[in-house]
């Protein structure tokens, strides 16, 4: 099993580009499902998500082909092909929650879907009843039998859907299904978040019929069939986040390229308050710490465009290092500080009382050999091999391939002493 080797001390500078977004790529290509003619998607990243869901939708019989890019990302091109089955697998679906998007475009166009109950990180509870309860509403019959969500629907119908609680992938998954509805769906209560935009543009470009996206309010005409077209995935805000967090904690000056700094607004704010100095352009954002180190920052996690909860590790990474006391509200998912006893381990003082972990910034962490227990927990682990004295190793490091793009190669390319070991 892999490992990553960290020697710290390194001060971060220069310039790396941000990746395709996996939060965007999954449920774009799982609305491939819904296309009648050919789909080309570009910027695509290479993770091992993108794989589990291409290899999710050869399953059911999707005609898919991958190819290397010139910037080294992934261009992804989609034929439209009858599919030959409608289940989606346990074996599958456990390794990655994001299986579920298969569940609105399957039973839009096909009216018919077999889905595992999904797995993922082990971060909390995240119910499937959004999912379920909308698509209902849009005339779908569903049932949950033997741990698969199964959904029979002749053609769904348009409704006001109102749901129970903010959710980015209930959002997605209702949709998709509601491009392909009969007469109108308006989805109350939507996810703001900006890879649901970039769900609706590529939607927008097969000929779907959506407005509203990116606000609480939601409007799509159900269209009779979409077509194809050209998409390119929108960059990934979280790695990039990630990667000014870095900079910010080893002092150092890192420009961000090929990135959305619109996507970064509350991010931003807070390195801001760390003390950072932070240039912007229309694709680019610049960090430079000036050899100092950050002050520490309370941060309150909520759906967008409040504090993002994937940020939530790197921030506590960065206040067990920083100047003074800062504390962290983990207010959407209830087990998301597993990453707090590995950063002990490594000599941060933080503790933790109910969802909120208080961070008292010592001047230097010490290595010591930790496990990734998530993605995003991964993330900061990382971050604090490279402030550590010594040698880190950080073990289970197959999360940390969910969701970044060969992120020590990118690291590397900054002056970080970082490298894969088995």
């Amino acid at each position: 099993m892999d490992k990553l080797l960290i020697s710290g001390g390194a001060q971060l500078q220069g310039s790396v580009s941000a990746s395709g977004a996996k939060n965007a790529a999954l449920p774009i290509l799982a609305a491939t499902l819904l296309a009648s003619a050919p789909v080309t998607l570009t910027n695509v990243p290479r993770l091992r998500d993108i794989t589990t869901t291409l290899e999710l939708l050869r399953r059911l019989g999707a005609d898919l082909s991958r190819e290397n890019a010139a910037d080294g990302s992934t261009q992804i091109v989609a034929q439209p092909t009858p599919l030959t089955n409608f289940a989606a697998p346990y074996e599958l679906v456990k390794t990655m929650r994001a299986s579920i998007l298969v569940l609105g475009p399957l039973v839009a166009r096909y009216g018919k879907a077999d889905v595992s109950l999904p797995g993922g990180c082990a971060i909390g509870a995240r119910p499937v009843t959004v999912h379920l309860d909308g698509l209902r509403a849009l005339g779908a019959d569903i049932s949950v039998d033997g741990g698969y969500i199964r959904a029979r629907a002749e053609r769904l119908r348009g409704t006001r859907l109102v749901m129970e609680m903010v959710s980015v992938t209930g959002t997605e998954n209702l949709l998709m299904a509601a491009v392909l509805a009969q007469g109108e769906t308006v989805i109350e209560n939507a996810a703001r978040e900006p890879e649901i935009v970039d769900l609706a543009d590529f939607l927008t470009t097969l000929g779907a019929k959506i407005s509203g996206a990116g606000t609480a309010q939601i409007q799509i005409q159900g269209v009779n069939q979409l077509g194809g077209g050209t998409h390119r995935v929108m960059p990934d805000r979280i790695e990039t986040g990630t990667f000014l967090v870095a900079a910010a904690m080893t002092g150092g000056r890192v420009r961000v390229t090929q990135t959305c700094p619109d996507c970064l607004d509350a991010v931003l704010r807070k390195l801001r308050d760390a003390g950072a100095v932070i240039t912007t352009g229309a694709d680019w954002i610049e960090l430079d710490m000036q050899g100092q180190r950050p002050r520490a920052v309370d941060i309150h996690t909520a759906p967008h465009p409040a504090f993002p909860t994937d940020m939530q590790a790197q921030f506590c990474a960065l206040n067990a290092i920083a100047d003074g006391v800062g504390t962290v509200t983990e207010a959407i998912f209830e087990n998301r500080f597993m990453h707090v006893p590995e950063l002990q381990r490594m000599g941060a003082d933080i503790r933790v009382e109910g969802n909120i972990a208080i961070c008292r910034g010592i001047k230097q962490l010490t290595a010591a050999p930790v496990m990734a227990t998530d993605l995003r927990a991964s993330a900061g682990l990382v971050l604090a091999g490279l402030v550590a004295t010594g040698e880190t190793l950080i073990d289970r490091v197959y999360h940390l391939d969910r969701g970044y793009d060969n992120i020590e190669a990118k690291l590397r390319g900054l002056g970080a002493q970082i490298q894969r070991v088995k």
